[in-house]
């Protein structure tokens, strides 16, 4: 598919094709390997996580800090 084909699909229809992409990342999860400096990241944000001492945002929260508001 040519990226002139992909212009004649509509806004749902590529909205559609992405997820389909996006979600065959995941099964492909190896492919993507992590380094040691991020895997290390990974590791102490999960430990603080269940530890209690982060317990992430709620939606509002989110969304307040992307629209620039938080």
């Amino acid at each position: 598919m040519a990226l002139t084909d992909l212009k004649q699909l509509s806004v749902t229809e590529r909205l559609r094709l992405l997820e389909v992409i996006w979600d065959s990342l995941g099964t492909d999860a190896e492919s993507l390997p992590m380094t040691e400096a991020q895997r290390t990241e990974l590791d102490r944000r999960l430990d603080a996580h269940e530890r209690g001492e982060d317990q992430g945002y709620t939606w509002e929260e989110v969304l307040a800090r992307v629209k620039g508001e938080g």
